[in-house]
């Protein structure tokens, strides 16, 4: 996309591992370079283990961890100059390793105080005693790490650091370049931490229009994880009349995008992201009277190493006090979400109805007739191949015969298949969470080769209705009841009558 924005002509964007979306931007920690801080073919084994004793603080002695020095400032800037010298690869999958293995938690000590706690109730010794064994026991449970990420927490520029450190934890994770409980333990540890420094009192809900700095706008173009942008022009109209466009920032890193939401202001209930995303003149006038409905059609996090923090809700429900302000006459708010992984699913259904039962009964006997007679071939692998390369969607009569049976297993993937007890689906499960009710399913909803490739082309409604939210989101978390509208369950109950699972 070009980089000329709403400015008077070409302006070069700040680039860096922060500003990359995801993490996409920076050679991924797995791809194995070997550059060291001084230029070395290999980072220094004996070199990062000096580094990490001198930068990882030692846990002071339980008596006098109120009266202990912080890190010397320097020890900390030292760290990070050194973990960003060795570049993305091996060299810093090696010092992410080292430091959660060799400085994590002491397990004799911890062996230690957990005895002396039962041995207090054992002895039912006063309350104050066995409350300060535990107090005890709970202080030594601390990694030693945790207070180098104290330490760098503090420093200026060292959240964007740690955002960046465990955006390459994340990523190492999910490549195996680094692997093994104590990195794991690590990973939850600076979420966790991560989670507190990034909570709602900390964050600043930012608007973004067309007359935002340019450096906001790439931002956000880049970040959009659901339906790219296109153009300036494209990123204009997401920004303009009838659109609404926001992001949280930080307190200690004002002005940039962590997580992004992107809303359309309608009169109902939209059922096509092409009607919503489309190219229409940037210049059409707001009638204020013509929105009646808020839909949030796309949420993206820009940062990798947030990855879990919980953001997208408190900014939904932000949004939702934002837009009530502005624009009280809004009644309906509700998503137009997509259903990452359906078509994923129903390939490897087909391959495994085809392997246990030798024919496939996913679809009713006229419905499998009428697809064998289009295709001109009986089995599944024909129907597999169509669903992978996308042809089928070429076919009117295919999407016609597909219509129906697609809806309801799509009903029933998004309602009916669980991890957990929970939904499957991801995007499904975060709405469910937070109160909403699924609404609607959308046939052909969109038609771009994405959406055609992850969800057979269909999008669902998540509705948020204000006074349910909370009772509906204890439901879900407790009980793991999901609220769905007739249309869905009478999709579900379709699909529970013709598909024999």
């Amino acid at each position: 996309m070009s980089r000329l924005g709403p400015c008077l002509g070409p302006r070069p964007l700040l680039r860096g591992p922060w500003a990359a979306p995801r993490g996409l931007r920076r050679v991924s920690v797995a791809a194995g370079l070997r550059r060291g801080p001084a230029g070395s073919s290999t980072a220094s084994v004996a070199g990062m283990e000096e580094l990490l004793s001198r930068s990882v603080p030692p846990l002071p002695p339980y008596e006098t961890k109120e009266k202990a020095p912080p890190p010397a400032e320097l020890r900390g800037a030292e760290f990070v100059r050194y973990y960003r010298a060795l570049g993305a690869g091996q060299p810093r999958a090696e010092l992410l390793t080292r430091l959660a293995r060799d400085f994590g938690v002491d397990h004799g000590l911890v062996a230690e105080f957990s005895a002396k706690v039962l041995q207090a109730r054992e002895q039912q010794r006063e309350l104050g005693a066995l409350l300060q064994a535990e107090d005890r026991l709970r202080y030594y449970l601390n990694p030693q790490y945790r207070g180098l990420f104290q330490h760098l927490g503090r420093l200026e520029g060292g959240l964007r650091f740690l955002v960046e450190l465990r955006g390459d934890l994340v990523e190492g994770l999910a490549t195996k370049a680094v692997d093994g409980p104590h990195v794991k333990e690590m990973n939850g540890v600076l979420k966790n931490m991560l989670s507190e420094w990034f909570s709602t009192g900390f964050l600043n809900l930012e608007r973004v229009t067309w007359q935002s700095p340019c450096e906001v706008l790439q931002k956000i173009s880049d970040s959009e994880a659901v339906h790219p942008v296109r153009n300036w022009v494209d990123m204009k109209r997401r920004v303009g009349s009838y659109r609404r466009c926001y992001f949280f920032s930080h307190c200690a890193i004002p002005g940039e995008p962590l997580i992004v939401l992107h809303v359309a202001l309608t009169s109902d209930i939209s059922s096509s992201i092409q009607a919503i995303v489309k190219e229409v003149p940037p210049l059409e006038t707001e009638d204020t009277d013509k929105i009646t409905t808020a839909i949030f059609y796309s949420i993206s996090l820009t940062q990798q190493g947030l990855q879990g923090v919980e953001l997208g809700t408190y900014l939904i429900k932000r949004v939702v006090k934002e837009l009530q302000k502005e624009l009280p006459q809004i009644k309906a708010f509700s998503t137009l979400s997509p259903i990452p992984g359906f078509t994923k699913w129903l390939v490897g259904l087909l391959s495994s109805q085809t392997k246990e039962l030798e024919r496939n009964e996913l679809f009713t006997e006229s419905e499998w007739q009428e697809i064998s007679e289009i295709t001109g071939d009986s089995t599944t692998e024909t129907l597999k191949k169509l669903l992978n390369n996308n042809e089928w969607v070429r076919s009117e009569k295919l999407v016609k015969v597909f219509h129906l049976p697609f809806m309801r297993l799509c009903a029933w993937y998004l309602y009916g298949e669980k991890h957990r007890g929970y939904a499957l689906n991801p995007v499904a499960n975060f709405h469910l969470q937070n109160g909403s009710v699924m609404w609607r399913i959308n046939w052909m909803a969109d038609t771009s080769p994405r959406g055609i490739a992850a969800s057979c082309g269909m999008m669902v409604n998540y509705r948020y209705f204000l006074e349910d939210t909370a009772s509906n989101s204890a439901a879900y978390l407790g009980t793991k009841q999901i609220k769905a509208s007739e249309q869905v369950l009478s999709l579900v109950s379709q699909f529970q009558q013709n598909s024999k699972l």
